[in-house]
C-alpha cells in the first residue's frame, strides 16, 4: 500500500529567551493511505505540535514531509492554498475552533466559497449534503454554536474538515472535550468516513483506551521526540519502552480479578530548553544507565516496531 505522508527528521523549535525549546525533536514516520497513526503521550510532549507543524499552521525547524510522493516542506502561498483542500485538521474545542458569529451553515459553506469552485446553489446543496453526511438536522442550519452541545459542535467541525474532500486529516484530541457517550458516536462517525472517503488521519489524543479502538499503528511521544511506534495491537500486546509500560499501566482494567502493577514516574522533568543529547526519559527510568546519556535513535527490534531504547532486552 502507498504511503500518503512521510515525515522524515522532523524539527520545531521555538526561540526564547534563555535558548531554544524543543517541541518536536528529530521525529521520523510514514502512514499509508486509509490508515490511521494514532499519536499519544502526556501534555506537553508535542504531539499538537507535530500535526500542526505537517500541515504548516507551523513552519518547521528542519526536516522534510513529504505528501503523495511529493516534497511540501517549503511550499509557497499559491501552493499552499492547494495543499490545505487534501490536508485539514479537526481541533481539539469544538467552541472555540468555531465563529460564535458564523451559523451552522454558513461555517460549513465557508470553504467552499473560499475555493472558488462552486457557484451559490452548488454550494447550498453541498452544505446539506454535508450536514446530513455527520448527522446533522436541516433544522440547525441558522443555529449558532452557543445554542448547540458538543457533540453538534464537533460534527461542524467535522464537516467544515471534509468540505473540500481531503485525502488527509489531523485530529487534534477531537473528542476529550465531550462526554463518554457523545465520544463514541463521534469515534464511529469518523471510523465510517475513513471506510466510505478512505480518509488518512493523524489521532493525537491522551486517551489509551480511544487510540486502541481507532488506530493501526500508535507511536509514543516523549518531550518532543517518538520512543516507540508499532502497530496496536503489538504496542498494548508487547510495549518495550519503560515510558509506554508505565503508560499503559495507567489503563484501567474492566476485571477486578486481573492485578496490574502501577508504575508510577518519579524523579525530575527534563527541561524541553536546550535539552542534553541522551535519552530525555533517562531521569524518570528505574532502568537508567550510563549508557542512557548517549543519543537514543529510533530503530527497528522487530517487524514494524520501532524502539528508542537500548537497554529494551534488559527489562524485564
Amino acid at each position: 500500500m502507498v504511503d500518503i505522508l512521510e515525515v522524515k527528521n522532523l524539527k520545531k523549535y521555538f526561540k526564547i529567551n534563555s535558548g531554544q525549546l524543543h517541541a518536536v525533536d528529530d521525529v521520523t514516520f510514514s502512514i499509508q493511505k486509509g490508515k490511521t497513526l494514532g499519536v499519544v503521550g502526556e501534555s506537553g510532549c508535542g504531539k499538537s505540535t507535530l500535526g500542526r507543524t505537517v500541515l504548516h499552521l507551523l513552519e518547521s525547524t528542519d526536516g522534510q514531509i513529504f505528501f503523495d510522493g511529493e516534497d511540501v516542506t517549503h511550499v509557497d502561498a499559491k501552493k499552499l492554498r492547494k495543499l490545505r483542500e487534501k490536508m485539514q485538521i479537526i481541533f481539539q474545542d469544538p467552541f472555540s475552533s468555531l465563529n460564535p458569529r458564523m451559523s451552522v451553515s454558513t461555517t460549513i459553506a465557508e470553504p467552499l466559497e473560499l475555493s472558488g469552485r462552486f457557484g451559490k446553489a452548488e454550494i447550498g446543496s453541498l452544505t446539506d449534503q454535508l450536514m446530513d453526511t455527520v448527522g446533522l438536522a436541516p433544522r440547525l442550519r441558522n443555529s449558532y454554536p452557543h445554542e448547540l452541545d458538543g457533540g453538534r459542535r464537533q460534527r461542524i467541525g467535522i464537516a467544515r474538515a471534509l468540505a473540500l474532500e481531503p485525502d488527509f486529516i489531523v485530529c487534534d484530541e477531537p473528542v476529550s472535550a465531550l462526554d463518554v457517550s457523545i465520544q463514541a458516536q463521534i469515534l464511529n462517525l469518523m471510523q465510517d468516513l475513513q471506510e466510505k472517503r478512505q480518509l488518512t488521519y493523524i489521532f493525537i489524543t491522551h486517551d489509551l483506551s480511544v487510540v486502541r479502538h481507532i488506530s493501526d499503528d500508535i507511536c509514543v511521544m516523549y518531550m518532543g521526540q517518538m520512543v516507540e511506534k508499532s502497530p496496536s495491537k503489538e504496542l498494548f500486546k508487547n510495549p518495550l519502552h519503560p515510558y509506554t509500560k508505565a503508560l499503559l499501566s495507567a489503563v484501567p482494567v474492566p476485571n477486578i480479578h486481573k492485578k496490574q502493577e502501577r508504575i508510577i514516574l518519579k524523579g525530575e522533568v527534563t527541561s524541553p530548553v536546550n535539552p542534553p543529547p541522551g535519552c530525555r526519559f533517562a531521569k524518570r527510568c528505574r532502568y537508567a544507565a550510563e549508557g542512557c546519556q548517549a543519543p537514543q535513535n529510533l530503530t527497528e527490534v522487530s517487524p514494524g516496531h520501532f524502539l528508542a531504547c537500548h537497554r529494551y532486552q534488559e527489562i524485564d
